[in-house]
């Protein structure tokens, strides 16, 4: 009886020891899956049908990249865009504190040598050392838009790009108003660039064709059952991806959103089902018959 006993505790022990090596195990491995979705190196290409885009920018290519965070640009993967796209546009989070600005100047001179380029703040370039970032990114030749239009001409002809800054306060409610885009009497296409898509619940209208986001990472590490690290209910609907949302300007038109989910990670280099991207969205013009 002892000896059985004695087996029986030794059988308990081994798979208890089993369990936990396969624990072990299994944490390790979808760690590792983390790590290489956080640091992959993709670019989805996507044509965007808009009514309204002058038909000079049919087949306009933007390369556009969001939430760079810490993470260097891959030059191997981005180089040979040069001269294959038209603009490039930096949706915020070009750095974060304690980034070092050697990192940055490295991102935007890369991305300043492939087209003429755009950016906006994100929340963390307002943690970073602000001043000295926006030096960098000016210095590389990056038009950096702080609530303000500027046109983009292209064959003769030209849209309105329009650049929404970040509140240093944060939150929803400390935006600069939409500024104003040139009268309907002189037909015009509309792109606005904003970090946040959280900026589109403070609006009760968006006259634009076309709105670039980011920030979400889309939820970065997403949960089962439907949690997320987003609080905002806004999140739930609006996360990642392409979506069509009503202008409400009297119009009757919809815009259409697009929310990266950025190319670098906040906080931990950790990504689940989320994995890191760019984009190369080429415009294309939607026929009305």
């Amino acid at each position: 009886m002892g000896n059985q006993r004695g087996t029986c505790a030794e059988d308990v022990m081994v798979a208890v020891w089993i369990a936990v090596a396969a624990m072990l195990l299994a944490t390790v491995t979808l760690a590792a899956v983390m790590i290489v979705n956080a640091f992959r190196k993709r670019i989805i290409a996507e044509e965007i049908f808009l009514s309204t885009l002058p038909a000079g920018f049919d087949g306009f290519r933007i390369l556009f990249i969001t939430d760079i965070h810490r993470r260097r640009l891959p030059r191997a993967l981005l180089a040979p865009l040069a001269g294959k796209v038209d603009a490039v546009f930096l949706g915020g989070d070009l750095t974060e504190k304690g980034n070092a600005p050697a990192r940055l100047a490295e991102n935007m001179k890369l991305a300043a040598s492939l087209a003429p380029a755009y950016a906006v703040h994100g929340n963390h370039d307002y943690k970073a050392n602000t001043a000295l970032a926006d030096n960098i990114v000016r210095g590389s030749g990056i038009r950096l838009l702080m609530n303000e239009n500027v046109f983009i001409e292209h064959n003769s002809q030209r849209l309105v790009l329009t650049g929404m800054d970040f509140p240093k306060q944060g939150g929803k409610k400390g935006y600069a108003p939409l500024p104003a885009a040139p009268s309907r009497g002189t037909p015009y296409c509309r792109i606005i660039l904003v970090h946040d898509p959280l900026w589109l619940s403070g609006q009760e209208a968006v006259a634009a064709d076309l709105i670039l986001a980011g920030h979400t990472h889309g939820g970065q590490v997403v949960l089962p059952f439907g949690l997320q690290m987003h609080a905002d209910p806004f999140y739930r609907t609006y996360n990642a991806g392409m979506y069509s949302i009503p202008r409400n300007d009297g119009s009757g038109a919809e815009a259409s959103l697009l929310i990266s989910r950025g190319f670098g990670t906040a906080h931990l280099p950790l990504r689940w089902r989320s994995p890191a991207e760019m984009h190369v969205l080429t415009l294309r013009k939607e026929s009305n018959i």
